[in-house]
């Protein structure tokens, strides 16, 4: 089941991972109002990691600084690790006095010292690391006693690249999501701009799925406790129409994100 996983982290995936050649586009995308990221992530992360204001906390693989920037107004001291220089500059612009923001992969943070930080947050980033252990590992180091952890995923069990999507039930009249394939780990090219087509414009970025059970293993393995998890759901509602009711239904009904607290023990 792993081999093809396996195979791909003994190769240098930085590039591939990167989101810096769409660093623009991404910026330009939090600018907007309504987004998932500051309607449904940033206030139910918020509620679980009841944030102190003597609160160190590190932000892996942070973008453009989005929810760093957040997070400064509420603690100590907030540093952002982004692999992506491009991205890492952007957030160097936004950042506030007590953020701070540094190039790295996020399995070799190096120039971070034993137990530093409270709380370590992953939103949305995990997801797109070949070296899921050795980023855990990480974590579980520069975590103090007691720290937690915080990773949020695109649900894993309803949200497969290329294995998922939505159908419709003409005869019960409710709409569902079909999943193809859930438990063998893969990764996927993903089309970070699906809508352009001009195929020399088109930039692409890896992701690798892996279902739930494997994060929750290498989380054991490497020390940590789960102690929380929650399924958080879309913001967006349909526009007036005949299926309108059954989608809304299921976006209720059927989680978009998942959210791991992890303790390190």
């Amino acid at each position: 089941m792993h081999k093809r996983i396996q195979n791909i982290r003994q190769k240098d995936n930085t590039q591939k991972t990167s989101w810096g050649n769409v660093a623009g586009w991404y910026d330009n995308l939090l600018k907007k109002e309504n987004t998932y990221q500051s309607e449904v992530i940033l206030p139910n992360l918020l509620k679980m990691m009841n944030i102190k204001s003597t609160d160190n906390v590190l932000d892996l693989g942070c973008g453009q600084g989005f929810f760093s920037i957040e997070f400064a107004k509420l603690c100590a001291r907030v540093k952002g690790v982004d692999i992506s220089k491009d991205l890492i500059n952007i957030a160097k612009q936004k950042g506030i006095s007590n953020s701070s923001f540094e190039i790295s992969s996020a399995d070799n943070l190096s120039f971070i010292k034993n137990e530093d930080f409270d709380k370590i947050v992953i939103v949305l980033a995990l997801q797109n690391i070949a070296n899921l252990k050795g980023t855990i590992s990480e974590c579980f180091r520069v975590l103090k006693p007691k720290g937690r952890l915080f990773i949020v995923l695109n649900h894993p069990a309803f949200r497969v690249p290329q294995k998922s999507d939505w159908g419709y039930d003409d005869r019960k009249k409710v709409q569902y999501r079909r999943v193809e394939k859930y438990l063998s780990e893969y990764l996927i090219n993903i089309d970070m701009n699906p809508g352009e087509k001009m195929i020399k414009m088109k930039k692409y970025t890896v992701s690798f799925h892996r279902p739930l059970q494997t994060y929750f293993r290498d989380l054991k393995t490497a020390g940590f406790f789960v102690s929380g998890f929650e399924e958080w759901i879309s913001n967006k509602k349909s526009q007036n129409g005949p299926k309108q009711k059954v989608e809304d239904l299921a976006r209720k009904e059927i989680p978009m994100f998942a959210c791991i607290e992890a303790i390190k023990n």
